[in-house]
């Protein structure tokens, strides 16, 4: 493994900012911007899907009563009773949606605000078999796909078509993406996960998060394609984001613009060294550079107010 190549630097006082008691308690983030507001979803309750929000992406607060962590999704409205995982929330038409995983299932929830509450009318998963880390893309025909994880012998990502108001999977659709197969992916254990997909100048970029969650060298990869539904091929740059300023456990992570137009990369890290719990939230910048995306070793962690 290259690490100069590979390792994203960072002054430790990023780490020494992230142990602080006003970091925000989520893991697997998403943001949306939407209407001047800052919206961040992640993992963090047992009992549904939080979400902060915020102005300047600096300092964020639970939206409510101030009572403490604010729920967008209940689990009174939603398909299972546990793990809620890797939210996303999307303004499709004049609705939101909200993927997440309940009990390592895949499910759509909607609502008229990014706050909630999001429901299922139906209270199923959108896939009878396992899946978590659902991810919705897409394409600039306005085509949607959905990325999810795959159970086999180790964590694979797969793609499947939607149906227009994205809110079924095409059936016959679902093809395989990639699965473990570099040699910084193999410390602990086998898995690709948390995908996430963009498009730059006619090629798609499919990065995702490789060894256990749990792992100091959990890290981000980038494969890429002619195609969205591949075949895929993993840059020899990767890990693109691993070790960020002596943080560990570095991964899951989403893509977002910023009201300034700024590319922007929310990802989590372990709480600190030799400590996994709660995870921490960081927001830096990308580019696309020579085939692949960079990550910028200028990132901040935001906080509570």
């Amino acid at each position: 493994m290259k690490a100069a190549s590979i390792l994203v630097a960072l002054s430790l006082s990023c780490v020494a900012f992230a142990q602080k008691a006003d970091v925000i308690p989520l893991a697997d983030p998403f943001i949306l911007y939407d209407d001047g507001t800052y919206y961040l979803y992640g993992t963090g309750s047992d009992n549904g899907i939080p979400v902060a929000v915020s102005r300047d992406m600096k300092e964020w607060e639970w939206p409510g009563d101030g009572e403490g962590m604010y729920l967008a999704l209940n689990k009174d409205d939603s398909f299972g009773n546990y793990f809620f995982w890797a939210p996303e929330v999307y303004k499709v038409g004049d609705r939101y949606l909200m993927l997440y995983s309940a009990e390592e299932h895949i499910c759509i929830a909607e609502s008229d605000s990014p706050l909630g509450p999001f429901r299922q009318e139906v209270k199923a998963p959108l896939r009878e078999h396992k899946g978590i880390d659902n991810h919705l893309f897409i394409d600039e025909d306005g085509t949607p796909y959905l990325f999810w994880v795959h159970f086999n012998n180790g964590n694979e990502i797969w793609v499947a078509r939607l149906s227009d108001d994205c809110r079924s999977i095409v059936p016959g659709t679902e093809t395989f993406c990639t699965r473990m197969s570099q040699e910084w992916e193999k410390v602990w254990p086998a898995v690709n996960e948390g995908p996430f997909v963009l498009r730059h100048r006619g090629k798609y970029y499919l990065t995702y998060s490789a060894n256990s969650y749990e792992s100091p060298a959990y890290g981000i990869g980038v494969a890429v394609s002619d195609s969205v539904t591949g075949p895929w091929v993993k840059s020899e740059k990767n890990p693109v984001l691993q070790f960020a300023g002596g943080l560990e456990g570095v991964g899951h992570h989403a893509f977002f613009t910023d009201a300034r137009g700024k590319r922007r990369i929310v990802f989590h890290s372990h709480n600190r060294p030799g400590k996994i719990h709660p995870r921490i939230i960081h927001i830096g910048e990308y580019s696309f550079r020579n085939g692949t995306i960079r990550i910028s070793k200028d990132f901040f962690t935001p906080g509570m107010k």
